[in-house]
């Protein structure tokens, strides 16, 4: 990210495969964060006195006349959370349901639009 925004980053190929590694770091580091502050985390999400859910994820929405704590989502589910928020840059199936949601998925769009920027920028830089 330094390399970026000093614009001493190398070769066209070193340039996306940098960019490809602040991503994929993103989408990870968002997935382990919504994992664990869902409902009380991990290890409290599937227990009855579990936390609020912070995330609407459509499996929940599916019976509804049965209660929202039949489905529980897995590492799994919060990964394509992150993933589907950094390649969109909002939210797709899974609505965020509490301000700390929001502002969380609100950061990690950010994080992506601004990598997305700087190596456009970066680009433009390389071939002129």
């Amino acid at each position: 990210m330094h390399a970026l925004l000093k614009g001493t980053a190398g070769s066209r190929p070193t340039l996306l495969l940098d960019a490809l590694n602040i991503w994929g770091t993103n989408v990870i580091i968002f997935a382990l964060w919504f994992w664990t502050t869902d409902r009380g985390g991990a290890a409290l999400r599937g227990h009855p006195k579990a936390g609020e859910p912070d995330f609407l994820f459509p499996q929940m929405t599916l019976n509804p006349q049965e209660p929202q704590t039949h489905f529980v989502p897995g590492f799994v589910d919060y990964l394509f959370l992150a993933f589907t928020n950094a390649t969109a840059f909002s939210p797709t199936d899974t609505l965020p349901l509490t301000a700390r949601a929001k502002l969380l998925m609100m950061a990690e769009a950010l994080i992506s639009l601004l990598t997305v920027a700087l190596v456009a920028a970066r680009a433009v830089n390389i071939l002129a």
